[in-house]
């Protein structure tokens, strides 16, 4: 019998606590969260400041040690040195080395991952080309404009060839050419069967990009699922169309030479479910607290 294919990301009952201070008091920053990324999936990890994204990020990086639960990269602890090697990160804001090249850099960090002779140089060199930088591959990285660093950044999180690419905040601070360059850098990652999880504050980008996105808010999971399933969910059927009027719709739109993406906008954006959904999560905490 075939098994199957471990979940790409396994989260279950994952909780962190931090100390504060020497009296004994400790910050919940990652409370009870359990969800499963699917290989092969664009997954969306989104969040308010002071979330938990970045807590769960470094756990799943084997960074940091849950105070409890687990976390599982392709059905491997991700406290194993082994879990890492399946691994490809993109940090927010990276500190490369601004004296090496963007070749030197990308090598520097497949040595690292333990690539070495012809098969390091011949990736290397697939890798910058892939994100565009073939030509500014001898620049030093120190002279990279912040979209091009973005995207050195990438091909160092790719050198290995690894199935799981996390990146965090990918386009921030990028302008809109370059982030959508990297939008479609991190489709072509889909396309070539990588697992790849974004956080990103750029919720439009999100809603374009991934497939399924989950919201947290103070630690807890407050909402996973695609967009179009998150902005019906909790609505009766009074408040959607069945098949036959959702037929009936397409028809007298195709009749004024329209298609179903013309009412798109009336669909509820991934900002507006993002915001409800964390104020909707603070007006509890308020009246529990009370």
């Amino acid at each position: 019998m075939i098994s199957a294919i471990p979940t790409a990301v396994d989260l279950s009952g994952l909780t962190k606590d931090f100390s504060l201070g020497l009296r004994g008091v400790r910050l919940r920053a990652v409370d009870n969260l359990s969800l499963a990324i699917r290989p092969g999936e664009i997954f969306g990890l989104l969040g308010p400041n002071g979330s938990g994204k970045s807590t769960t990020i470094k756990i799943i990086l084997g960074l940091l040690r849950p105070t409890s639960g687990s976390c599982r990269i392709f059905g491997v602890s991700s406290e194993r040195v082994e879990a890492r090697l399946a691994v490809g990160y993109l940090p927010e804001a990276p500190n490369f080395y601004r004296f090496l090249s963007g070749r030197e850099l990308v090598t520097f960090y497949g040595r690292i991952c333990g690539l070495r002779g012809a098969s390091l140089a011949a990736r290397v060199l697939e890798v910058i080309a892939w994100v565009g930088l073939a030509e500014a591959a001898d620049r030093r990285v120190g002279t990279y404009s912040k979209g091009m660093l973005q995207r050195i950044g990438l091909a160092q999180a790719l050198v290995h060839d690894p199935q799981l690419v996390i990146l965090d905040e990918p386009t921030a601070g990028v302008d809109p050419i370059g982030a959508a360059a990297i939008t479609e850098l991190i489709r072509e990652l889909k396309a070539r069967g990588k697992t790849v999880l974004i956080t990103s504050h750029l919720l439009a980008q999100i809603e374009d990009v991934c497939d399924r996105v989950a919201i947290l808010d103070k630690g807890c999971l407050l909402a996973c699922g695609t967009v179009a399933a998150l902005s019906t969910e909790g609505k009766s059927s009074t408040d959607t169309l069945n098949a036959a009027e959702q037929a009936e719709l397409a028809q007298w739109l195709s009749a004024r030479g329209k298609t179903a993406a013309a009412i798109g906008g009336l669909s509820a954006r991934l900002d507006q479910i993002f915001i409800e959904r964390v104020e909707r999560n603070r007006q509890q905490v308020e009246k529990r607290g009370s």
